[in-house]
């Protein structure tokens, strides 16, 4: 089952955008992903079409399994 970090940023036009980290470690510490979260607002390293990241807004461990099957 592969499982992805989302990492959900409130941007300077008001709306939100994401980074997502493959594999992340688990359990979750969320007091470090809250610091990493700041340090790349802090940063000001992503440039996206929807602003700067001011703000995080969310973060959520995404499980997806998939099925293969032969036709």
């Amino acid at each position: 089952m592969a499982k992805t970090l989302e990492l959900t940023f409130l941007t300077t036009n008001g709306k939100t955008s994401k980074i997502s980290l493959e594999e992340p470690i688990e359990p979750i510490n969320t007091a470090q992903v809250l610091t990493a979260m700041q340090s790349i607002i802090t940063a000001n390293i992503f440039a996206t079409d929807n602003g700067e990241f001011i703000a995080a807004k969310g973060v959520r461990l995404v499980e997806r399994n998939v099925s293969d099957f032969n036709i």
